[in-house]
C-alpha cells in the first residue's frame, strides 16, 4: 500500500509539472543598468517638415514618466541615463474620398527613433528606429471628425506610452516599422500600355 501511495503522488506531481501553464517560458524583465537611477528626457529632435512637434511630443513623454513614478525625472546634468528621441517622418494621407474626390478619411502616422544613453558610460545603451504612432480618422467637416491637431494629440499619447514602455522594458517591449513599409508618396500613376502591333499589317 505505501509503495502504491508512493507511486500515485510521484505521478500526481509529474503531471502538475507538465500542465501547459507551468512550462510556459516567461522571459526575465529586461530593466536599466542597476547605476541609472535617474532620468532626463533630452529636447526632441524634429526632422520633418511640420513645425513644433517637438515641444508637445517632449511635454507628453515627460509627463508620462511622471505618472509612472519609478525613476526620478531630472535635468540632463544630474541624471543617470538620457532618453533622446527623433521624430524622422510625418506622413499625412487621405484615405477615402466621397462622389467628388474631397478627402473624408485621413490617416496620420508620425515616426520616431529613440536612443538611451549612459551618462555615466558616456554610451549608447540602444536604439530603437522607427516608432509609430498612428490613427485613421474622419475629416473635421463630418459628424464626430477631427482636425489634423486633434489627431496629432491622439498619437502624442501612443509615443509617449511607447517611448516609456521601451524605456522601462527593454527590447522586445514595442516594435518599430519596417523601413519597407514607409512611404509617403501614392503610387506611381503608369499610363496604359499602347496596343500591340498586327504582326502582318499587310498581308496581301
Amino acid at each position: 500500500m505505501i509503495r502504491r501511495a508512493l507511486l500515485v503522488g510521484l505521478s500526481a506531481a509529474f503531471c502538475a509539472c507538465a500542465a501547459p501553464d507551468d512550462v510556459t517560458y516567461r522571459p526575465a524583465a529586461q530593466i536599466l543598468p542597476a547605476n541609472i537611477r535617474k532620468i532626463a528626457i533630452r529636447p526632441m529632435l524634429n526632422k520633418t517638415q511640420q513645425f513644433g512637434l517637438e515641444d508637445k511630443l517632449t511635454l507628453r513623454v515627460r509627463d508620462e514618466f511622471l505618472r509612472d513614478g519609478r525613476y526620478s525625472i531630472v535635468p540632463e546634468s544630474d541624471s543617470d541615463g538620457v532618453v533622446v528621441g527623433t521624430l524622422t517622418r510625418y506622413i499625412l494621407q487621405p484615405v477615402q474620398y466621397d462622389a467628388v474626390l474631397t478627402p473624408t478619411v485621413y490617416k496620420l502616422r508620425i515616426l520616431l527613433t529613440l536612443q538611451f544613453i549612459d551618462r555615466t558610460a558616456n554610451t549608447i545603451l540602444w536604439e530603437e528606429p522607427n516608432l509609430e504612432g498612428s490613427l485613421i480618422y474622419p475629416a473635421s467637416t463630418l459628424q464626430g471628425g477631427l482636425t489634423e491637431e486633434q489627431a496629432r494629440e491622439s498619437i502624442w499619447d501612443q509615443l509617449s506610452r511607447t517611448v516609456v514602455r521601451r524605456v522601462l522594458e527593454g527590447f522586445g517591449s514595442v516594435t518599430g516599422t519596417s523601413q519597407r513599409a514607409i512611404s509617403d508618396q501614392a503610387p506611381p500613376h503608369e499610363p496604359p500600355a499602347p496596343p500591340p502591333k498586327p504582326i502582318n499589317p499587310n498581308p496581301y
